[in-house]
């Protein structure tokens, strides 16, 4: 099979589209309508659950079983804990971040009336000139943090006036540089990244009028950073389904910086066997780069998917990510190796056979070959 190419422009130009749409949990109905907004001009169907996630399908070949691939619409964030009486607001994250990371974030605060208010995530002692020694003393944790917002506030009635309340949700600009050399430095790559590669290897299927081999859906969820994920958008037939997040470039980590790593674990378990050799065979066959890592501390879409109850085949492939949840940076090469990943295993033949896809192939699995004949029996 020829290597299909991916538009490097495209998937550029949408990520940074993506980057620039606030989208924490809990508050994703902007970037869900640009999503859509795009899948409409990709000629893509799709539907949305009650919740907002969408599900659009290409339709293969073949029908049953069907195939996902799936990737999250939202970001960490945080929301509006307390007004004080200096005019300032105390803050909660929204998702597992530090709060290290938090200290000196532009933000933006989400008003009811629709109002949206800008301000910097900053430390209670945030003045070497007045604190000296304590600014480097304060334990970096969330209660330690406030926000001032640039507004002139300066006491909790001017909040109250502007419209601010407990609950408004805070976003996190994402402040996106796209280098030429091909790094990318922004908050929310995680996995604003992932999205614009599965729209990219949409858009590749989409140009070259190809036909997957089997019906395949394009999952964007909206509740992965809270650990919901993939856990309610799956359709019964749905044999494979395929994540893409962040792979973390770290010491002791195998993730391929440039290229595509395959999970072949994570802290909720090992991702399928016959599903994870799929993926690499095709990176081997396309000459695509690619790395296998582990992950300790990690969980996707998939764990969602599986504690859920659905019976499907789970696999997770990374862009290589540097500090994650923090300062983030990945590689446009990286990329591109997974939409090109994508792309391929949209093409490539199914694990087993649409009669077998339910308990799977009897020459792998003869206990339930065995089972099998005892029924007959």
């Amino acid at each position: 099979m020829t290597k299909i190419a991916i538009d490097q422009h495209y998937l550029s130009t949408i990520l940074d589209t993506l980057l620039r749409t606030p989208s924490p949990s809990g508050m994703t109905d902007e970037i869900v309508r640009t999503v859509c907004a795009e899948l409409d001009k990709l000629e893509i169907p799709y539907e949305l659950t009650r919740r907002g996630a969408i599900r659009a399908t290409l339709t293969g070949k073949q029908t049953s079983p069907r195939r996902a691939i799936a990737a999250h619409l939202d970001t960490l964030g945080a929301m509006v804990k307390g007004l004080k009486r200096n005019g300032r607001l105390r803050v909660v994250p929204i998702g597992h971040w530090n709060a290290r990371f938090a200290e000196g974030a532009r933000v933006k605060i989400h008003c009811d009336s629709g109002t949206i208010i800008s301000g910097t995530i900053l430390p209670l002692k945030a003045s070497g000139h007045t604190y000296n020694k304590e600014v480097d003393s304060q334990i970096s944790a969330w209660n330690n943090l406030e926000i001032r917002l640039d507004e002139p506030v300066m006491n909790i009635d001017h909040l109250w006036d502007i419209g601010i309340r407990v609950g408004d949700f805070v976003s996190v600009d994402s402040q996106p540089d796209f280098h030429e050399n091909g790094f990318i430095n922004a908050r929310h790559l995680d996995d604003k990244s992932g999205v614009a590669s599965l729209l990219a290897a949409a858009k590749a299927i989409r140009d070259h009028k190809l036909t997957p081999t089997l019906d395949c859906h394009l999952l964007f969820t909206i509740s992965e950073e809270v650990g919901v994920g993939a856990s309610h958008i799956l359709h019964g037939e749905v044999a494979e389904m395929v994540s893409i997040d962040n792979g973390t470039i770290a010491p002791d980590q195998n993730t391929c910086e440039t290229g595509v790593t395959v999970a072949m674990q994570d802290s909720s378990g090992p991702f399928d066997r016959h599903l994870t050799r799929h993926l690499i065979n095709i990176c081997k066959r396309e000459e695509i780069e690619f790395s296998r890592d582990v992950f300790l501390y990690y969980r996707s879409d998939a764990a969602a998917a599986l504690e859920a109850g659905n019976d499907i085949r789970t696999a997770l492939i990374c862009f290589g990510l540097d500090a994650s949840h923090g300062w983030e940076r990945v590689h446009l090469k990286s990329l591109v190796s997974i939409a090109s990943l994508v792309t391929s295993y949209m093409l490539s033949e199914p694990l087993f056979g649409e009669k077998e896809n339910v308990i799977g192939s009897a020459e792998d699995y003869p206990m339930i070959n065995h089972l099998e004949h005892l029924r007959r029996d």
